[in-house]
């Protein structure tokens, strides 16, 4: 892995140009090409590697917020370019980033802390999602970087899609829309030798059968939500087009930093009792964000711009999941699944107040001190109560690439 690489995450211009010196390396091999524009503009950008008809995509920078995907999307180019085994009956192709737009808001390329990571957050709502907009926005009103990447899975038809995803602090899973056999063994083997938590109990893959630790499995159709509150519903997001070509897709997530707590199996003593103390909270720390965007608000000169839209997409989620966790029965009763809806409990108001912090220091308004503490505070209290250890950047690169390439010899097999 380049030196670049192992130092800092990389933005999209940096991708680009890696990109662009790949395949004037390897001509023969490789094609660039602007496959898509964001609403804004920006180019979206699609590298591809080999001419066989069995196609794996690569998705990075679907959420902007969690960076390392376009770091590890080099490391994988890079790899396939030079291993024969990898490019033997498969063309391998790599979406650089899927929300460029995104991409230009959130900019943490080497942060130190939690609060250096939210200093510059920015996580866009729901709809503009690219690969969650179809699960919340009817057929019509998507956005071009969706279709430009269902376009995409369209023309390659992959029998396998990864997108490469991340969490601020915890551990590492994957999430299936179908299952992958074996992929268990080699993703926990991974996770071990670099020292990664495996996330056991990941509140995103709620009451989803399990293929194996930190391996689950979408359910079909037929059941019902974790979280009946939440608006989107991974049945319905863009991980699903590739099914109609017999495909499958894997959500390869990995921590910025980890937390040995959430690999922990044991049964809860009280997990209802711990739930209802989570909503609590989350109600509260959303009252105070509440408070402040209320009185700030009137004296804002741009009320509509996508900062906005976002902490008010997260604090608008915030009543339902109160009502979910406090009278809903756990989904899990593991002290890890109990964490990680703790870890997201902590995470909406924390990202709303942050981008509204933003906003505020941008309108040099009086509240943005105030936000400034409370992001401060906020960010070291979930360092220290999930004990966070930073997880290097080759370690989170190396891990998330090798889950790739063992989920598309496995999914080869399936198919």
């Amino acid at each position: 892995m380049s030196q670049l690489t192992t130092q800092r995450y990389l933005n999209v211009a940096e991708l680009l140009l890696s990109a662009r010196a790949l395949a004037a390396h390897r001509p023969e091999l490789t094609t660039l090409r602007q496959i898509g524009a964001s609403r804004a503009g920006r180019p979206l950008h699609l590298l591809s590697i080999g001419h066989a008809p069995r196609a794996v995509l690569v998705v990075a920078g679907a959420h902007a917020n969690e960076p390392t995907g376009g770091s590890t999307l080099l490391h994988l180019a890079e790899r396939v370019l030079n291993d024969r085994e990898l490019l033997d009956g498969t063309s391998w192709h790599f979406l650089l980033c899927a929300d460029p737009d995104g991409a230009s808001l959130h900019r943490t390329p080497a942060p130190r802390t939690l609060f250096d990571y939210h200093r510059h957050f920015f996580r866009p709502a729901g709809p503009e999602q690219p690969e969650w907009s179809p699960s919340v926005l009817p057929p019509d009103r998507l956005p071009p970087e969706t279709r430009a990447l269902t376009r995409v899975i369209d023309e390659v038809r992959p029998y396998l899609q990864v997108s490469l995803h991340g969490t601020d602090l915890g551990g590492s899973w994957v999430q299936l829309t179908r299952d992958i056999p074996g992929l268990a063994e080699p993703f926990a083997k991974s996770a071990a030798e670099l020292h990664i938590p495996v996330e056991t109990g990941a509140s995103d893959a709620a009451g989803w059968p399990v293929s194996g630790p930190g391996v689950h499995v979408l359910p079909g159709p037929g059941s019902g939500a974790a979280y009946p509150s939440l608006p989107e519903d991974a049945r319905h997001t863009t991980w699903h087009h590739a099914h109609r070509y017999g495909g499958l897709t894997a959500i390869v997530e990995v921590p910025m930093w980890a937390s040995d707590l959430v690999d922990d199996r044991t049964a809860h003593p009280a997990p209802d009792t711990a739930l209802r103390a989570v909503a609590w909270r989350l109600r509260r720390d959303a009252r105070v964000v509440e408070g402040v965007f209320a009185e700030a608000l009137p004296r804002l000169p741009d009320t509509e711009g996508p900062l906005l839209r976002a902490a008010r997409w997260a604090l608008d989620l915030v009543p339902g999941l109160v009502h979910d966790w406090a009278r809903l029965p756990p989904a899990d009763t593991t002290r890890a699944y109990i964490g990680s809806v703790d870890a997201f409990g902590r995470r909406l108001p924390l990202r709303a107040a942050a981008m509204l912090m933003r906003v505020l220091e941008e309108a040099d308004d009086r509240a943005a001190p105030r936000l400034e503490r409370l992001v401060a505070h906020w960010s070291e209290g979930f360092a220290e109560r999930f004990r966070a250890r930073w997880v290097p950047l080759e370690h989170q690169v190396e891990h998330q690439s090798r889950t790739t390439v063992a989920a598309a010899r496995h999914a080869r097999v399936r198919t």
